[in-house]
């Protein structure tokens, strides 16, 4: 398939899929969050790992509050995603607090580099990956700035993406540079059966 066909067709996906998550009512998102909350907490890798590497969710995102708190508070090391100034350059800083975090690029809370210790070391811990959709295989389609494209081929821990169920497609348009996640977590399944690229 061409390559402009698969970026028109992540497009209209992305359309898509941010329609659908601003449309589910504000209780219902609620319990949503709340039951994805739960199920990650209870991953083994979850309860394996001493470093998380999490985003600050945005309103249409899977609210990862709970999640950080619940990292601060058994005392693993958090490090959360600051945006660069050249386009898709994306480093992750350790953060002790939400304290820590200032509004970055997209109006997204993000780690002030003056107060926090940059990750150098990316060969481990548990990575949160968000998306707007996910596939069955682990493919996902983001906000569509590359950012963690890019990232997820310097990291070398396990990844899990987390998504509401009503986004889950069997398959997404792919291009040379997407990856799947380790784990694919939704309110009803986590699907461990996908394969790493």
């Amino acid at each position: 398939m061409p390559l402009i066909n698969i970026r028109n067709r992540k497009r209209e996906l992305r359309a898509k899929y941010k329609r659908a998550r601003a449309s589910i009512p504000e209780g219902l998102k609620a319990e949503l969050d709340k039951k994805l909350t739960e199920r990650f907490l209870a991953l083994e890798e979850y309860r394996a790992c001493s470093t998380l590497f999490i985003y600050v969710s945005s309103p249409i995102e899977c609210d990862t509050s709970a999640i950080i708190a619940d990292a601060f508070s058994s005392g693993r090391r958090v490090a959360v995603p600051r945006c660069g100034e050249k386009s898709g350059d994306m480093d992750f800083y350790y953060i002790t607090s939400l304290g820590d975090l200032e509004p970055g690029k997209f109006g997204i809370m993000e780690p002030v580099p003056e107060k926090c210790e940059k990750a150098e070391d990316l060969s481990a811990g548990l990575c949160v990956v968000p998306g707007l959709c996910f596939d069955l295989q682990g493919y996902r389609i983001g906000f569509g700035k590359g950012y963690y494209d890019r990232f997820l081929q310097r990291f070398g821990g396990v990844t899990v993406g987390v998504c509401y169920y009503k986004c889950i497609q069997n398959d997404l348009p792919t291009g040379v540079y997407d990856k799947t996640v380790d784990i694919l977590l939704t309110e009803k399944f986590i699907n461990r059966n996908v394969t790493k690229e």
